[in-house]
């Protein structure tokens, strides 16, 4: 079997771990935040509020469970979709004043992210950049654990509350990238379907094709004994390659995403489907669990540049009035020339991926069911689903390939390692596509 390493072969790895934030799932469940963050020792909570999900008072009542369990809080809401750099900066600063002992989150993936980055820099000190990963930052590890963190998604959504992992755009260079490491990984998760009703349909479906993407690319990465064994257990990186549990989480992801991302965009007779907005956000943490071992590789990596190397493009449907491409977006328009592009690493796996989505069968050699179901599915929840709808053109494709190179902690797991001339290839066959 090729998830398993050959006998006496000291050359590669045969060791995959598989860690997962404890999750509390279900209507309601929100309002045992106090609850929770009694259980991890807190007194004085900085809670990290997405301001939007702050001014429609879906925040509220979450605050007031954690104020009725006797905790100190405060409230920090100068959170950025999309956060650069200097967002998050002044979120460490905050934290710094606030001196708490354990950190709460209410938002998106946006949210959660700033808060693990505010933990990790109050804790541990030192500068963003001296984290971030290599080759754009110093990927230095943190030396042990972080203050406590609770996330409380109010998308479904990014899936962050279950992963190591916080992404960051840096303007100056013109690209996102993102911190990495185990001790990221919140402490516990409230995942309640409730908190989604505000969500906006455009914000649903970018948040959904994301959870789309990452479970299929964790499921399409390279077997983990592909690769070299490490020279200590401190060097396995967090993201080490298809295994058999995390297929496991990513598959039923796969399902998920097929069965219900349309109906939480669209709703059921005018009004939000939280039943649906439920599924996804479940959908959501089960890929942070595959990824969060697996790995995602080829659409992240080209999403990173597709985000950063410009600010032009405002989708009618987000809230605020930022210039930015919202995650999900950048990430799947790509995806279909990426899983083309892969499928002779492991056809069986990539149909497989197909049939999860669309529950059809396919011939062992169409290289297009699961590129095809992709599209059909951003098509069916208005996403956009080229790379010039987002403000490119052919032109752009010598930076993009550029900044896609530099995410090199993604790429190492594509199940087919892709040169200069294939990212660009891939970038073409995305520009307008339909």
């Amino acid at each position: 079997m090729t998830q398993h390493a050959q006998a006496g072969d000291t050359q590669r790895e045969s060791i995959f771990t598989v860690e997962a934030t404890p999750v509390k799932f279900g209507s309601g469940a929100a309002l045992d935040a106090g609850w929770e963050l009694r259980r991890l020792g807190a007194q004085r909570v900085f809670v990290v509020i997405d301001p939007h999900v702050r001014r429609l008072g879906v925040a509220d009542p979450v605050l007031a469970a954690m104020r009725a369990a006797g905790l100190d809080l405060t409230e920090f809401t100068d959170v950025e979709t999309e956060p650069d750099l200097a967002a998050l900066e002044r979120a460490v600063e905050a934290a710094r004043a606030a001196q708490p002992d354990s950190f709460a989150a209410i938002g998106g993936g946006s949210a959660i992210d700033t808060a693990k980055v505010a933990n990790l820099l109050f804790t541990h000190g030192g500068q963003i950049m001296e984290y971030v990963n290599a080759p754009v930052g110093a990927g230095r590890r943190p030396p042990s654990a972080l203050r406590p963190l609770l996330a409380i998604p109010t998308t479904s959504g990014s899936g962050s509350e279950a992963t190591t992992v916080a992404i960051l755009d840096l303007p100056h260079l013109q690209i996102k990238t993102g911190l990495s490491h185990r001790t990221l990984r919140p402490a516990q998760a409230i995942v309640d379907p409730d908190l989604t009703r505000t969500a906006p349909p455009a914000v649903t479906a970018a948040a959904g094709l994301d959870v789309v993407c990452h479970a299929a690319e964790s499921y399409l990465s390279r077997p983990y004994t592909t690769r070299e064994r490490p020279a200590t257990p401190d060097d396995r990186p967090p993201y080490q390659g298809s295994n058999p549990v995390a297929d496991l989480w990513s598959a039923q992801a796969l399902r998920y995403g097929g069965q219900y991302l349309r109906r939480a965009v669209h709703g059921t007779g005018g009004e939000p489907d939280t039943g649906a907005r439920g599924f996804m956000m479940l959908s959501a943490t089960m890929a942070g669990v595959g990824f969060g071992s697996a790995g995602v590789h080829i659409p992240h990596a080209c999403a990173y540049p597709i985000a950063g190397l410009r600010h032009a493009y405002r989708h009618p449907g987000y809230p605020g009035e930022k210039m930015f491409v919202p995650h999900g977006f950048s990430v799947i328009v790509t995806a279909p020339a990426a899983f083309r592009f892969t499928f002779d690493a492991d056809p069986a796996r990539h149909l497989f991926a197909a049939t999860c989505l669309t529950g059809q069968s396919y011939a062992p050699d169409d290289r297009d069911a699961l590129p095809d179901a992709l599209l059909n599915l951003m098509r069916d929840v208005g996403a956009p689903s080229s790379v010039a709808a987002l403000g490119y053109d052919e032109s752009d494709i010598p930076a993009l390939v550029d900044g896609a190179l530099k995410q090199q902690r993604l790429l190492a797991v594509a199940p087919r390692q892709p040169t200069p001339d294939d990212l660009a290839q891939i970038f073409l066959e995305s520009m307008h596509q339909s």
